[in-house]
């Protein structure tokens, strides 16, 4: 598998992937095409605060992924949140997310890496805890 930042040329099936994505059961909101929309806008122009990438293997596309970058008081350093990671059905357990995982890690050392998941998303849940990820005994709010 390889890992290129997002392109125009990708926007067409990166559309269909988190529409795919965000209607399944890992997700729980169902977002929306004004949203996803702007998601690849911010990943292809010069936002500093997001980051998209298209995984590929050959010459197929088979997920794609976005962080957003941000700073925790709680650690003393940068945050990366690792928003979206979406692999094609046909394409999990191969080892992707792992690599994906360990690729924004050597890009952020110097980081404290998070992440949401759904706890009925046991595949992702088990990837995540076996590349280092625990539970944070938090209560997310939002606005």
């Amino acid at each position: 598998m390889t890992i290129n930042p997002m392109t125009e040329a990708d926007r067409g099936e990166l559309l269909r992937m988190m529409r795919i994505f965000y209607a399944s059961p890992a997700v729980s909101t169902n977002g929306s095409e004004e949203i996803f929309r702007a998601d690849i806008d911010h990943c292809l122009s010069d936002d500093p605060y997001l980051e998209g990438y298209v995984l590929t293997e050959g010459d197929a596309t088979v997920g794609y992924a976005m962080i957003a970058k941000s700073f925790s008081t709680e650690f003393g350093k940068r945050c990366i949140w690792i928003e979206d990671l979406y692999l094609k059905p046909s394409h999990c357990e191969k080892g992707y997310g792992t690599q994906f995982l360990q690729f924004i890690a050597a890009q952020y050392p110097d980081a404290i890496l998070r992440l949401e998941v759904e706890a009925e998303n046991a595949r992702a849940v088990h990837v995540y805890r076996k590349n280092g990820f625990g539970e944070l005994p938090y209560v997310e709010m939002k606005k």
